[in-house]
């Protein structure tokens, strides 16, 4: 299911109308990006937690040339599932 196919099933399970179901997803991904900027979290109670994960700095290897390099310390986005995700998929 890409973006397109979830905004018609909005659309389809809440009456509104296509461009109104992708203008609210648009919304929601926005917000929930916004949220993960600033360093903050998303919690969706039975589907969810949005968050940021701090990847520290640490040393690797180049695998073509063996070669060790530094990689910098990132951060990433991080979902966890929640309870009724869970159950759903099984």
């Amino acid at each position: 299911m890409n973006k397109n196919d979830l905004a018609r099933a909005v659309a389809d399970k809440s009456g509104l109308s296509l461009g109104d179901a992708s203008k609210a997803l648009d919304a929601v991904l926005e917000s929930i990006e916004g949220a993960l900027a600033g360093g903050g979290e998303v919690a969706i109670t039975g589907f969810g937690k949005f968050s940021v994960a701090h990847r520290n700095a640490r040393q690797g290897v180049n695998p073509a040339t063996g070669e060790k390099i530094q990689i910098a310390a990132s951060k990433a986005p991080k979902f966890s599932a929640g309870a009724k995700l869970k159950a759903a998929v099984k």
